[in-house]
């Protein structure tokens, strides 16, 4: 066989070349992993937006929680500042404490809970509003007594200023009156007249003489006449005071002498005391018989007469030193 250098007037022809794939996987490849990051992206992005979303609800659920804490915490102190105040309102809490006290208790539950749903703040923020629709009710309450105590003080006022004006009137009265009756006492303190003083002596066989030698006196007789036009009638006490010379007053306890209290000079040693049955406007005439048993002294003796606390009358009798043959 025989070979020759030269080209072949048919040269053979070349196998084909294969197709060359690799750019389209690459780029399919990159689709995939930029649209894989795509996803991952978005999907981040919208689980960040769902954690957002979620926060924002529960910044709000909690906000709403501590509103709804800080409402119940102020009628919480409102309720507490009713008691004490008014014995009706204290009635009025007392009746209602069982279901107050419920109401309390569910709201404490609601909002101690740590993740509160909105149905549970809403059930919450309901019994809020009812408790304080309660104490609003007792605020009316205490406004009503407030109205009704200021109508009883105003006339408690009212009926002070007449119950002073009457005391007032009251004790002007009571003093003018006083002052008639002292007036009227006054007055009808017996007026004493006509006062004699005898000097007795005693002679045999119980005849009596007039003398004025103290040591032949044996009694001394004392009368006077009483009078008052207005006092009334009954028993009057007069007491008589006699003096003697020494300036002492004599008296004796065993023959009727005591003391009285005198209008000006207080207590007073009296002689003797007579009870006069008097009627008014009728002149009295009053005898009373001194007869110590003691010798009467030379000088002047003073016989003073009282009557409800007043000297009514005064004499003086004067008994003088008698002669050898007195």
């Amino acid at each position: 066989m025989a070979y020759s250098n030269y080209p072949s007037a048919n040269p053979q022809a070349e196998p084909p070349k294969q197709k060359d794939n690799r750019a389209i996987i690459y780029g399919l490849l990159t689709l995939l992993l930029l649209g894989s990051w795509g996803y991952i992206v978005w999907d981040k992005t919208k689980h960040n937006e769902t954690i957002a979303s979620k926060d924002v609800q529960i910044s709000n659920l909690d906000s709403a929680k501590n509103t709804l804490q800080t409402e119940y915490n102020a009628a919480l102190t409102r309720l507490d500042d009713m008691s004490g105040k008014n014995a009706k309102l204290d009635s009025l809490l007392k009746r209602d404490q069982a279901d107050i006290q419920k109401k309390n208790s569910r709201i404490k539950e609601l909002l101690n809970k740590q993740h509160a749903t909105d149905a549970e703040l809403k059930e919450a923020r309901q019994l809020i509003g009812e408790l304080n629709g309660r104490i609003d009710g007792y605020v009316t309450e205490i406004e009503k007594l407030k109205g009704e105590n200021l109508q009883l003080t105003q006339e408690k006022q009212t009926l002070t200023v007449e119950k002073e004006q009457l005391s007032k009137e009251k004790a002007d009265l009571t003093d003018k009156k006083t002052k008639l009756e002292e007036k009227v006492d006054v007055a009808s303190t017996l007026n004493a007249s006509n006062i004699n003083i005898v000097a007795i002596n005693i002679k045999r066989g119980g005849r009596e003489k007039e003398t004025t030698v103290a040591k032949r006196v044996d009694k001394l007789k004392v009368s006077f006449d009483v009078f008052n036009r207005i006092a009334e009638p009954g028993e009057k006490d007069v007491y008589v005071v006699i003096t003697g010379p020494d300036g002492k007053v004599i008296s004796n306890e065993s023959l009727g002498s005591g003391k009285f209290t005198a209008r000006d000079e207080g207590e007073k040693i009296y002689t003797q005391k007579n009870t006069v049955v008097f009627s008014t406007a009728q002149k009295v005439t009053v005898d009373v018989t001194w007869k110590p048993n003691s010798n009467f002294a030379t000088g002047d003796y003073k016989i003073e007469i009282y009557n409800n606390g007043f000297k009514i009358g005064e004499a003086t009798k004067s008994l003088r030193k008698g002669g050898l043959f007195s």
